[in-house]
């Protein structure tokens, strides 16, 4: 489970660059082909993994990015992305930061500076955070739009 709550990341990201200038897709980079067989396999095993987005609505120009970007990149590799515009999570108890949640026990959470860089990120195993995340995360999932059906407000 990824929950993903900013509306931009890594903004100095080359593929988002590229995507700026003209709306060009890049997806053979190494780390995306990397990400696309990690998830592939995941899925191959019997893992599912799923992303939801808390989104401002209209998107930022980097929403719009991952918007853009997610059937060819995560929905091919086998994620299933959700989205949930912002203005219907406001009785949700949400976590302070993004997270992943693994097997439901491990907790990485991400760690961003006020101008979406990454800063680092810190493992919790404290059953209380994790069952906290976990509850959070599907709130969000229950309220969202599946990305196939997602239409963003303009």
């Amino acid at each position: 489970m990824h929950l993903e709550m900013r509306d931009g990341y890594m903004l100095d990201d080359p593929s988002f660059i590229a995507w700026q200038e003209d709306r060009r897709l890049v997806l053979d980079d190494p780390e995306s082909q990397w990400w696309r067989q990690l998830v592939a396999e995941a899925v191959a095993r019997g893992v599912a993994v799923r992303r939801a987005r808390i989104v401002s609505e209209p998107l930022s120009a980097y929403t719009h990015f991952e918007y853009a970007i997610t059937s060819a990149h995560n929905a091919a590799a086998g994620e299933q992305v959700r989205w949930l515009p912002r203005r219907q999570a406001t009785g949700l108890a949400l976590p302070g930061n993004d997270f992943w949640l693994f097997d439901g026990e491990v907790l990485l959470v991400n760690h961003f500076d006020g101008n979406g860089e990454w800063v680092d990120t810190e493992t919790v195993t404290a059953p209380e955070v994790v069952k906290h995340c976990k509850e959070a995360f599907e709130a969000v999932w229950e309220r969202s739009v599946p990305h196939e059906d997602y239409r963003p407000a303009t």
